[in-house]
């Protein structure tokens, strides 16, 4: 009974791990609006302070995913969690949009290793036919981490504290006192004394060459997997899907303040957002396990996703109208979360042991997705004076994401 129990344990401390990393990169986007005026930024270059986390994960991941798979999940995870947590604290103390640029990006190389350690966690404590409810609770750390920072951080902590400033120092302190946490952890109790027994099926480009037919093999799966029709339609997902996360989280408090909404106000809608992403994620698998159709229930999700991006473009609505509009977003968006993940397994030509590389290969591609989804959005205001344009890409996207979504055949 112990084990079981020590393995959950480490699954909640890693859940309050990528709990941080979401509460770091998003406090930003909680005070963009302020941000910007202390600074001085363009719309532009709040873009690209939003955008950059995920553009730094297109050039790191493959590499951090190597290295989490040297070191393990253990120590990945405590090495993220003191880049970040240094970062947080460096960005309380940022005089210039260079100097904040920076350490978002080392905010974005920490969390690379949150993103690819946890899963490694899972696959190490759990049995493959098993991990699907651990992942699940992972999944809703993250969305716990956003929440936070919108509604606790926004919302409760930083107006008590007096502005982002301290807020950002508070955070940062508590990151690396978690950090010291986990790496006690560590070092109390072994992973080599939690880990299921080794699978029999060892990859078969593990061997003593060096790594040189490994480095051949991934190659070889990254060419079959792209050259499978249906993947191509799921990377086209996988780049809405980002860019809508990045794009509309990110921005949605700022939209609603510049329609007159309070910031306190457009934060606790902001939050309202991720919960109903959590909705999403807990609800779309089992409506698609109840048809049997996951890409139709993708293209499902990209229609809301379009209709409730409308609503914030149309002016003169009753606020109401792009509240609602906002959670629909976010309940569709939620839904695709999971379906990304799930589709590839049942693909010809991907099946369950080129799903690794499949998701990888969504991610990774993806995630310019999650860096012009935000930038668009400020760049276009710089242009028009006007939010509208940018979300108005992020429309024309979702409705790409329901296109793609019917040719998946799955």
């Amino acid at each position: 009974m112990r084990r079981p129990r020590l393995r959950y344990g480490l699954l909640g401390l890693g859940t309050l791990a990528y709990t941080s990393l979401m509460l770091v990169w998003f406090s930003v986007a909680a005070y963009l609006a302020e941000i910007v005026t202390e600074l001085g930024l363009t719309s532009t270059q709040a873009g690209l302070l939003t955008g950059a986390v995920p553009l730094t994960y297109v050039p790191v991941a493959l590499f951090s995913g190597i290295v989490t798979d040297r070191i393990g999940p253990y120590r990945a995870i405590g090495i993220g969690l003191v880049l970040f947590g240094a970062a947080q604290v460096g960005r309380a103390s940022a005089e210039s949009f260079g100097v904040l640029l920076a350490l978002t990006v080392v905010v974005g190389i920490g969390g690379t290793t949150i993103t690819f350690g946890l899963p490694k966690l899972v696959a190490e404590l759990f049995p493959t036919d098993a991990s699907g409810t651990p992942s699940s609770i992972y999944m809703l750390g993250s969305f716990a981490g956003t929440a936070a920072a919108f509604s606790l951080g926004r919302g409760v902590v930083g107006p008590m504290l007096g502005g982002w400033r301290p807020l950002f120092w508070a955070i940062g302190v508590g990151v690396l006192a978690y950090a010291a946490l986990w790496w006690l952890v560590v070092y109390v109790t072994p992973l080599s004394a939690l880990r299921i027994p080794d699978d029999p099926a060892e990859d078969p480009d593990a061997s003593a060459d060096g790594g040189v037919r490994g480095v051949t093999g991934l190659k070889r799966d990254v060419g079959r997997v792209f050259r499978t029709p249906a993947m191509r339609w799921l990377v086209v997902v996988g780049v809405v899907y980002l860019m809508i996360v990045h794009g509309l989280q990110n921005w949605l408090a700022t939209v609603l303040q510049a329609r007159g909404v309070t910031a306190t106000l457009a934060a606790s809608i902001t939050s309202a957002f991720v919960v109903a992403e959590a909705a999403g994620t807990l609800t779309m698998p089992a409506v698609s396990d109840r048809f049997g159709r996951r890409g139709g229930v993708i293209a499902v999700c990209g229609a809301a996703c379009a209709l409730g991006t409308a609503t914030l473009l149309v002016p003169g609505v009753p606020f109401v109208l792009p509240v609602i509009g906002a959670l629909v977003v976010g309940v569709g968006v939620g839904g695709i979360s999971p379906l990304v993940r799930m589709v590839p397994p049942e693909l010809e030509g991907v099946g369950p042991a080129l799903t690794g590389t499949a998701v990888g290969l969504v991610f990774a591609v993806g995630e310019l997705g999650g860096f012009l989804g935000p930038f668009l959005v400020g760049a276009l205001f710089d242009v028009t004076g006007s939010y509208a344009p940018g979300l108005a890409v992020i429309g024309l996207g979702c409705l790409a994401a329901v296109v793609a979504g019917w040719r998946i055949p799955a």
